[in-house]
């Protein structure tokens, strides 16, 4: 068919329209991934290079992507030049795919991995409490592995190390007695036994050539 220009083709109303539709950020979002999908809390385990920025890389990445970060922890590793970042997320599938792939794009990244629902997965939390009933704060404190770091007339201070769930159920016990303030690390994570918990050594991520990435702004 041949519209009033003389071009071939068909009419405009019979042209077909791409699926799905933009969204906040003008990117076209597929039916498929917009679909209601149920989040999964997950650890993304980062190794990177250790200097200056990549922090700052990594939280504007998730920022910008709005992605629902419930903790994010860096450190070093046994390699100087190294960090490991530990993130942990909470998104439906296809937002999970979508982090993974965004981090392999940042130059500093050397190696990205999902891990295991079995990986080691610790926090450390300080808890300070009115110290009226000090020998209860203390049973509490033993029940859950505590260990008191700071005590005076008025409060104690306890240390407790665990998994997430552990913590938020010494929290909660720890609620009877008066809760003055919480401080928490957020979850640091390894893979068990003899497994590469960030998807790898050094020499095994170099099959990627970071000399040629860029830090894209917001393309897909």
């Amino acid at each position: 068919m041949t519209d009033r220009r003389g071009l071939e083709g068909p009419a405009p109303d019979e042209r077909p329209a791409p699926a799905g539709k933009r969204n906040e950020l003008g990117i076209r979002v597929d039916p498929e991934v917009e679909a209601a999908r149920p989040p999964r809390r997950t650890v993304i385990s980062a190794l990177v290079e250790h200097e200056p920025g990549v922090l700052s890389d990594v939280s504007g990445l998730f920022s910008r992507r709005q992605f629902n970060i419930e903790s994010l922890t860096v450190g070093p590793t046994e390699d100087e030049d190294h960090a490991r970042m530990t993130i942990v997320v909470e998104e439906p599938d296809p937002g999970i795919e979508q982090a993974k792939k965004q981090l392999r794009k940042l130059i500093p990244v050397i190696a990205v991995r999902e891990l295991e629902p079995d990986a080691m997965r610790r926090e450390l939390a300080l808890v300070k409490v009115n110290a009226t009933r000090p020998d209860r704060v203390a049973a509490v404190a033993e029940m859950y592995g505590g260990k008191t770091v700071d005590a005076s007339p008025e409060t104690a201070t306890i240390e407790l190390t665990g998994s997430r769930q552990k913590i938020d159920a010494a929290i909660d016990s720890f609620g009877q007695f008066g809760i003055r303030e919480i401080s928490r690390t957020g979850t640091t994570a390894m893979a068990r036994r003899t497994d590469d918990t960030a998807a790898g050594t050094y020499a095994a991520a170099q099959q990627t050539d970071h000399a040629t990435h860029t830090i894209p702004a917001d393309d897909d």
